[in-house]
């Protein structure tokens, strides 16, 4: 059994990214598990609130998600063409402390997708994640790549993946992403 930690990059009700994350788990091929993650409830990051208070309950839940699983995929909006900021914030969190951040992310497989309004899906967004994987020791997936653009198309007024091609990119996306999670990333 793998199992994957899906992360959505948004906290709007109807987000197109966790669509991304709801359809992935969906059609996700036998074996494998999209375990859904949120993060909604995490505060900003404050360096005096966790030397005085520690970890916020929400941080260490995610940081145990990840780390039990045996990849992580992201669904990345793109906000003025980079990073989300409030998904940035949950994964800086989870990194802290500086000596717990291994357990989360050294070596862990991730694989970035994405889904915008924009012609341009969320190739900025995507690539502006690399560094920040990278200096994690995340194993960034480079297997394929899913960039959903103009999703007001493709997903309906409550968010859900309804555009039948990309609901086949997208299985075929989180088939083979698992596929290499069976053979060691």
């Amino acid at each position: 059994m793998v199992t994957i930690v899906g992360l959505s990059g948004s906290l709007r009700r109807h987000s197109y990214n966790s669509g991304l994350i709801r359809a992935a788990g969906a059609r996700a091929p036998e074996g494998v598990t999209i375990d859904i993650a949120s993060i909604a409830g995490i505060p900003l990051y404050d360096g005096d609130v966790e030397a005085q208070d520690g970890i916020p309950p929400a941080v260490a839940t995610l940081k145990d998600r990840i780390a039990a699983a045996d990849g992580l995929l992201i669904a990345t909006p793109e906000y003025n063409n980079s990073i989300p900021g409030v998904l940035k914030n949950a994964i800086d969190w989870a990194s802290r402390p500086p000596a717990d951040s291994g357990r989360v992310f050294a070596d862990k497989p991730v694989a970035v997708i994405g889904a915008s309004p924009g012609g341009f899906g969320t190739i900025l967004s995507q690539t502006a994640w690399l560094p920040v994987l990278r200096s994690l020791g995340c194993r960034q997936w480079s297997g394929g790549r899913l960039l959903v653009s103009r999703a007001g198309k493709a997903f309906d007024a409550e968010g859900e993946l309804t555009d039948p091609a990309v609901l086949t990119q997208l299985e075929e996306f989180v088939a083979a992403f698992a596929a290499s999670l069976h053979r060691g990333g």
